[in-house]
């Protein structure tokens, strides 16, 4: 992991209020995303799930699908590929993917547009590269989430919801510093258009220089911000110095010695792209200020956490390992998707 050095760190924290520092809520630790290749073989940023971090209830999976330049004939994709128990949401920022099912449902996803889908009882589907970004070539940049269901969701009737780049909520503050893309949930005082399972908030939030963000969750809730530009520093409670460093048992979670600078009032943090920032539950909102030059990104997601045992294999997320074997049974004897579980485009 690369890292700034201290006097970097220092010079990102001259301009912080200290009574609005410490009154921000601080991390628990932060992630360093494990670089893979998946689908067809494209490359991906994932800082969960990770070996001793197999989750953060209710978000099951984050991939960031890097920003590569391709050439004709090279833009690789995930072919056919079952799912049950679970939501996925793909949010493209450049190229074009097409999405087909085993229902027949089929769509486009180009810059800026959300597919929001709720596998439930059983989708077969694909998503690959647009005909043209195979042709041509070019860029194809996105993030997806997978969003766990309650059990008494899990076999629900399979969901999408399309939703075009125009149809998502751009919010900017009054000093043009601040500009967040609404995709799922309430912010300030907006509603997105995304109808959610489970109370999600999904936020793409860039800030200028001398930007501040500024969100309030419920004490018990799951809060997360991945970074992809820029960096930023991040409060660290006193109490949670020793578990940030150390992280879970087995997990490649941690806050590196030389990211953490001990200020006059508590420890910060460094945070930069490639990286997630993982809040501890507290009553305190979450702060987050650009103290440099280039423009600060991250997806910031909120969830309620469900709090029921997860069984998982691959592509098939349930409450326990007999369903988990009922679902690979179903997928193998072809019984995996019956007629009337193919859900319209949204």
């Amino acid at each position: 992991m690369k890292k700034s050095s201290n006097s970097a760190q220092v010079q990102l924290t001259q301009g912080l209020a200290c009574s609005d520092f410490e009154a921000s809520r601080a991390v628990s630790s932060v992630v360093s995303s494990r670089f893979v290749r998946e689908g067809a073989g494209f490359a991906v940023a994932r800082p969960f799930p990770l070996a001793g971090l197999e989750q953060l209830d209710p978000f099951l999976l984050l991939d960031h699908m890097l920003p590569e330049k391709l050439l004709p004939g090279q833009a690789k994709g995930a072919p056919d590929h079952p799912h049950r128990g679970f939501e996925t949401v793909t949010y493209l920022l450049a190229g074009e993917m097409e999405h087909r099912d085993s229902a027949g449902n089929s769509g486009f996803l180009r810059p800026g547009d959300v597919q929001w889908m709720t596998a439930g009882s059983g989708v077969i589907h694909s998503e690959m590269p647009s005909q043209a970004l195979l042709r041509d070539g070019g860029v194809l940049h996105g993030f997806q989430l997978w969003v766990n269901l309650p059990a008494s969701k899990k076999m629900m009737a399979p969901r999408y919801q399309d939703l075009k780049s125009e149809s998502i909520k751009e919010i900017e503050s009054e000093d043009g510093l601040k500009r967040v893309r609404l995709i799922a949930g309430k912010f300030e005082n907006h509603q997105s258009a995304c109808v959610t399972e489970i109370p999600i908030v999904y936020l793409h939030v860039r800030l200028l220089k001398n930007g501040v963000f500024e969100y309030q969750p419920e004490p018990q809730q799951t809060v997360l911000a991945y970074f992809f530009g820029g960096q930023t520093v991040l409060r660290v409670s006193q109490e949670n110095l020793e578990s940030a460093l150390s992280g879970p048992a087995g997990a490649s979670v941690e806050l590196k010695a030389s990211s953490v600078l001990v200020s006059a009032a508590e420890p910060v943090v460094q945070v930069q792209a490639e990286e997630l920032a993982v809040f501890e539950q507290s009553d305190l909102p979450v702060r987050i200020v650009n103290e440099s030059d280039a423009t600060l990104e991250f997806i910031f997601l909120v969830g309620k956490p469900i709090g029921e045992p997860v069984a998982r294999y691959g592509p098939f997320v349930m409450n326990t390992r007999k369903e988990i074997e009922q679902a690979v049974l179903d997928f193998q004897s072809g019984n995996f998707v019956s007629a009337s579980s193919g859900g319209a485009l949204g």
